[in-house]
């Protein structure tokens, strides 16, 4: 009997120590358990940007990068797009956050939200609402082949076609593949003239220039239109190696002298490598109808758009 009762008392404690919340007016949420909140916060990746005092969530860093690399006036589509290339660049360049980062054009120019301020003013309220908008519509989305990171490059403006990874650096990447992007020529970056007197021109050379090299200097052209190589004589330079030489803008250029002026004139049709998604490219398949998913798929070949799960890195 003794047993009984016993039995009786431990399933009635049981019992009201199971309702006392209830009975306090307490509901416990599954977000307000402690071991899901410290799940969630030790798995939140962090960035390390050179020069920032300290380490950026991913997403607020991917917020300040699309806010410096794509004019805020471009459609939602474009800034979506963007937003997945830069955060699956930043991951691969960092290796999930490892590994600094510079907020360079080498890289990936980032604006902390003081610049983004400055360079904004008043209409600061309006941009960060719609940059933030296309960062939230895209948390976490990378682009990935074979399950594994791409090399996310992009650029501004391409030449009427985007580079192939291996016109640009040699090495055959299958998902950088050179594809068309004519409505580049709409871009304000597409074209330009960047001119020198020959006194200058020569200062920029390991070799001297004659008013007659200019008839007899060689570029050969790649399949996308670009400079591979320049030649004067036994002298040999890679379009690339021309390109930051001379500080133009990008690798598809013509060199022409003016003897009755003595001026060396470079011109030159694209903005940047022309590696990967063309931005103003991007911008007009946006205006266009496209979706952000239609344009990465169209400048990234057979890939694949996922949400990271951070917890599994």
């Amino acid at each position: 009997m003794k047993k009984w009762i016993m039995s009786i008392g431990i399933i009635s404690l049981i019992g009201a120590l199971y309702m006392l919340p209830v009975a306090l007016g307490e509901r416990y949420r599954v977000e307000d358990l402690p071991s899901i909140t410290k799940t969630e916060k030790a798995c939140e990746i962090f960035i390390e940007v050179e020069g920032q005092q300290e380490k950026i969530p991913l997403e607020t860093y991917v917020t300040g990068v699309v806010a410096a690399e794509m004019p805020v006036s471009f459609k939602k589509e474009a800034l979506k797009a963007q937003a997945i290339a830069a955060r699956t660049y930043a991951l691969k360049s960092t290796n999930y956050g490892k590994i600094a980062i510079a907020p360079t054009v080498a890289r990936q120019v980032f604006y902390n939200k003081e610049q983004r301020k400055a360079n904004w003013t008043s209409n600061f309220p309006g941009n960060e609402k719609k940059i933030v908008e296309a960062i939230n519509e895209t948390k976490g989305q990378v682009l990935l082949y074979n399950n594994e990171l791409i090399t996310a490059m992009f650029h501004s403006t391409s030449n009427g076609k985007t580079e192939s990874a291996h016109g640009y650096s040699g090495n055959d990447l299958p998902y950088l593949q050179s594809v068309a992007s004519i409505s580049d020529q709409s871009s304000p970056k597409f074209s330009a003239i960047k001119e020198w007197t020959l006194k200058e021109w020569n200062a920029l050379w390991p070799v001297k220039w004659h008013a007659s090299d200019f008839n007899r200097v060689q570029l050969f052209i790649n399949d996308s239109g670009r400079v591979e190589r320049m030649q004067l004589g036994k002298n040999v330079w890679a379009g690339r190696e021309v390109r930051t030489l001379l500080q133009i803008p990008s690798t598809d250029f013509k060199i022409s002298y003016n003897a009755a002026t003595g001026n060396v004139q470079v011109s030159t049709e694209g903005y940047g490598h022309g590696v990967g998604m063309s931005q103003y490219g991007a911008e007009a398949m946006a205006s266009n109808g496209k979706t952000a998913a239609e344009i990465l798929h169209y400048y990234y070949q057979d890939i694949e758009i996922k949400s990271i799960d951070a917890c599994l890195k």
